[in-house]
């Protein structure tokens, strides 16, 4: 997810109202239709099914087995995703019993979805939840600093950061490596803000 937008969300959602009350059609379907991807992201299983299916493809029962949910719930969200093309069906195959399957994948669309109004926080219990999952939480690499910036700086790291992010989002997955995740926050503090 092109999570920049992320922090945009209120003020964003007034202006786009406003733009396309003033554009037409065209950009009505847009906004619609970026609203539907956004409520489609708007769940923090939803969030974890995509990176599930993000390097291998898997059938509702194995997603489902995986986030320790029931088959029928994981198979509504599952849809949902299919439905806005963020997960996309893969040829049926027969399980262990014989019964037909459908394996999804993730098609990295969300990588570009446009961020929805809440979108910030699910995002936050996405990786809070899945953290929580983590067996050796002291061998994670963690950072935090502490920066003051002007706005030409803030606007380049958020670029090169952006930058890199991009190079290994289009980077091919290593078959054989071991699956990463990586949640990067980029805030003002108001903690420090100067009195006055």
């Amino acid at each position: 997810m092109a999570h920049d937008a992320a922090a945009r969300d209120g003020d964003a959602a007034v202006e786009r109202d406003a733009d396309v009350a003033a554009a037409g059609t065209d950009a009505v379907d847009d906004v619609v239709e970026r609203d539907a991807d956004a409520r489609a992201l708007a769940s923090t299983l939803r969030l974890r099914i995509l990176r599930l299916c993000l390097d291998e493809a898997l059938t509702n029962r194995e997603i489902a087995e995986r986030l320790g949910k029931n088959p029928a719930t994981v198979l509504h969200h599952v849809r949902t995703l299919v439905e806005r093309g963020f997960l996309v069906a893969e040829p049926v195959r027969r399980g262990a019993r014989g019964a037909r399957e459908v394996p999804y994948r993730a098609t990295r669309k969300s990588w570009r979805a446009a961020a929805g109004p809440r979108q910030t926080q699910v995002l936050l219990d996405t990786f809070l939840e899945e953290f929580a999952l983590v067996e050796h939480p002291e061998q994670v690499h963690m950072a935090r600093l502490g920066l003051r910036l002007d706005d030409a700086g803030h606007q380049e790291l958020r670029a090169r950061v952006q930058a890199l992010l991009e190079e290994y989002a289009a980077r091919a997955p290593d078959p054989e490596g071991t699956p990463y995740s990586l949640f990067y926050v980029l805030h003002e503090d108001p903690t420090r803000h100067r009195p006055g």
